[in-house]
Formats: structure tokens, C-alpha cells, sequence
């Protein structure tokens, strides 16, 4: 995916590529605000006033006129249209120039029906507003069953009303509709692999729909499955008749994740820095190349790899939720934070000692990569000063990461790998 800078001056047009309700409105803030948050949706909202000629096409505006309109800043502007692209309300496209053009394509929200029964969307707004209050949005939207069964079905065809005639037909060109977009993920499972392990006498292949294999992948995302663990989890969900049943498989998965994790459930968070908050390309010196790994790596991938490759345990997932989604920490800061207090601490996450930096980097508002090394470099050197009265000499040292020398190249496809590799003699 291209990232480019966005500026002010630069000019935006919105498409409507739906049919926008009223009802829509009710979906975005009952259903889509917990998750995304109130900034996401007034910027839905702002660009979805902005449309002229019968709700189609916006005049052009500048993100300027844009940012006075909504008073937030560039940042959080930029977070809050990836939020509306990540989960399938917004698509964005760029044309570069003297100055720069964006286009902003709005697409409806799924229904209330598709939201709620959604493994990912449902979960993570159980999660966000608790169970007392995901049981109001779900009544809510329930619609109330009348007994038919004493009533006769008494409505007429097509054909009993209407007969056919010598009639032309005529293409009506590209009429509005309703559009919606599916959530985009990119699969960290080998699905195919998984269903191999599986024996065709307990399952029938044939039965694996495209809707199937979706359901799989979603869970496997939200409820961060191994292959392994799905393996089991599938086979324990296939029914009399060799089919996956679907409904059980969602309730398997997450009461497994509910019982590996003392009955939390997961919540969203980003994955890796965001890309406005990045330190621009260009620069190849070591130092760089480490903040483009913390930068470039999730917390989870970066733990993974401190760890030489195995798996989270229960203690250090429940570390960088806290520090994700307590303490709203960047993904990048995060990796910084973990990598020091290894250093420091002989390799242990002990969460008490984590917490007390994670408040003060809270409280000093570091949000990029390299302000979290500056701060974690002036710790460090007061950790190295000696005790008042005494007459040893001082001596100030760096952190590490400062003076090693990382030889490799920037992460690929088998980016774990890789990055052991290069970090090993920064380690």
C-alpha cells in the first residue's frame, strides 16, 4: 500500500459510491463509534455533508477548510480516515501534483443484521462497551416476531396480477445503490494446510465455502489462533453430517480464547506505527535502520522475536494490551518500551516496573520511535550516575542500541527471521 504525506494545501473531492439514511446514522454511532471512536465518525459525518448534486459529488475543499471544520489536528485527522478505511466505510485515492488531490469515496455501513453477526465486529464491541450494554444495542436492533402461524398466506404473484406483453428492454446505465465493503484482512493462517491435517472421513471438503474459509480466517484474526489450535477447534465443530457448523465454531473459539485469557475478550489496536508518525525514508544509517524495525514491527511480532520465536504467554499478551489499550501507547513506543526494559531488567517483563515508565511516557506525550529512544537514553544515563558523596568517577553510558552495529537488510516476507538476524549482535 502507498503512504504519502498529507498537507493542508492539499485539495480532497468526495464520491458517494452508496445511498446514505438516516438509518445509516444510527448504525455509524450505535455500532461503529465504540470502535473506531467519535473523531472517526465526525469525519464520516463531515465528509458525507460535503457532498453537492444530489448527494453524489462534493465540490473540491482543502484539508485546511477541513481541519477548521472538525478542530483536530493533521495526525489525528490521518488516524482517523485509516480507521474509516480499515474497517470498510471510506476508500482513498491520491493523485500526486503541485498540489496533491485525494479522493474519499464513502460507502455505507453493513447492516445491523451482518454487524452483530460479524465474529470480529461483534466481538471487539462486546469487548469495547461490556456485555450489559452490547445486550441494549442487540435488543435494539432486534425486530419483534408476530405469531402467523393461525393466518393464511393470501399474497398474490407477479404473474396472477400482471401478464406479459410485446415489451423492449433498455439498458438503464449505472444506477445508485447501495454499497458496502467487507473488511480486508490478510490471512496469517495456512487454511489449506489446517484442512489437510483433518481427515476426510470426518470432514467433507466439498462443504468449504468461500464463506467458510472467511469465517476461519476472521477467527483465526481476532482470537489470534495458531494453525494448530484451529485444527482442533474445526474438528470439534463439525457435525453429524461432516459440515463445519459455523455457529459452534465461533462459540468454540471464543470460549477458548475466553479461557486461555480469565474470560477477557480481545480488543483492536494498531498493529504497527502509523505511518504519520514515522521517520521519513532516506536515511541509512544504523540508527535508522533500527527505528525503521521498531517502527515497521507489531508489539506481538516484536515480543515474538525477543522471545527467539515462541509463542506469548498468557502474562506478556496481558503487557501489551495494557499498554496498547490502557495506556493508548503507539505500537512503535511500545517496542521501544519493551526493548529497554529488557535491557535493563535481565530480559523480564515484570508488569509493576513496566507501568511505571509506560505512565511516564504517557504523561511526557511520546507518540514517535524516536522520541521514545531520547527518553530511554536520559533514564538510562541517570541509572548510570553514581550515588551523590561519593568519589568515584563518573561514567555515562549509552543505551546499546546507539553503538552496535546492525548488519542486515530491511525486513521482508520472512520478516521475523530477518529481524533476529539483524538485531542479534544489537541484542
Amino acid at each position: 500500500m502507498i503512504k504519502v504525506a498529507i498537507l493542508p494545501a492539499d485539495n480532497y473531492i468526495v464520491i458517494n459510491r452508496t445511498v446514505l439514511t438516516n438509518q445509516d446514522r444510527k448504525l455509524l454511532m450505535t455500532l461503529y463509534q465504540p470502535i473506531i471512536g467519535a473523531t472517526s465518525i465526525n469525519l464520516y459525518f463531515s465528509l458525507w455533508a460535503s457532498l453537492e448534486q444530489n448527494e453524489v459529488l462534493s465540490n473540491v475543499l482543502t484539508h485546511h477548510y477541513l481541519l477548521s471544520s472538525m478542530g483536530i489536528s493533521l495526525s489525528e485527522l490521518v488516524e482517523a480516515r485509516e480507521k474509516l478505511e480499515a474497517i470498510g466505510l471510506v476508500k482513498t485515492y491520491f493523485r500526486k501534483d503541485v498540489i496533491n488531490n485525494y479522493v474519499y469515496e464513502l460507502y455505507s455501513p453493513v447492516s445491523a443484521n451482518d454487524f452483530l453477526n460479524n465474529p470480529i465486529l461483534s466481538t471487539i464491541l462486546y469487548s469495547t462497551v461490556g456485555s450489559t450494554e452490547f445486550d441494549k444495542i442487540v435488543t435494539y436492533f432486534k425486530r419483534p416476531k408476530f405469531p402467523l402461524k393461525d393466518y393464511e398466506n393470501i399474497t398474490c404473484s407477479f404473474d396472477e396480477v400482471f401478464e406479459s406483453s410485446h415489451l423492449t428492454t433498455r439498458e438503464v446505465g449505472n444506477i445508485e445503490k447501495v454499497n458496502y465493503q467487507k473488511l480486508n484482512l490478510m490471512s496469517k493462517i495456512d487454511l489449506d494446510n489446517i484442512l489437510a491435517s483433518i481427515p476426510e472421513d470426518l470432514l467433507n471438503f466439498k462443504s468449504i465455502t468461500k464463506e467458510v474459509r472467511e469465517l476461519i480466517t476472521n477467527l483465526a484474526f481476532i482470537y489470534d489462533l495458531s494453525d494448530d489450535d484451529l485444527s482442533e477447534l474445526i474438528k470439534n465443530s463439525i457435525n453429524e453430517k461432516r459440515n463445519i457448523d459455523m455457529e459452534k465454531l465461533k462459540n468454540s473459539c471464543r470460549n477458548y480464547y475466553e479461557l486461555e485469557y480469565s474470560g477477557k475478550l480481545p480488543n483492536l489496536i494498531y498493529r504497527n506505527q502509523p505511518e504519520y508518525l514515522r521517520k521519513p525514508v532516506g536515511d541509512t544509517s544504523k540508527k535508522s535502520k533500527l527505528i525503521y524495525q521498531f517502527e515497521t514491527t507489531s508489539p506481538h511480532d516484536f515480543l515474538v522475536m525477543k522471545n527467539g520465536g515462541t509463542r506469548l504467554n498468557k502474562n506478556e499478551l496481558a503487557i501489551l494490551e495494557y499498554l496498547a489499550v490502557d495506556m493508548k501507547l503507539k505500537p512503535g513506543v511500545i517496542n521501544v518500551l519493551i526493548d529497554y526494559v529488557l535491557k535493563i531488567n535481565e530480559n523480564k517483563l515484570i508488569k509493576k516496573f513496566i507501568e511505571v515508565i509506560a505512565s511516564q511516557w504517557k504523561r511526557s506525550k511520546i507518540e514517535t520511535v524516536e522520541a521514545a529512544m531520547k527518553i530511554a537514553e536520559e533514564e538510562f544515563k541517570n541509572r548510570q550516575k553514581p550515588v551523590k558523596n561519593h568519589k568515584t568517577k563518573e561514567t555515562i553510558n549509552k543505551p546499546e542500541w546507539f553503538d552496535k552495529e546492525i548488519k542486515a537488510k530491511l525486513p521482508d516476507e520472512e520478516k521475523l527471521k530477518q529481524m533476529e538476524d539483524m538485531l542479534k549482535e544489537y541484542r
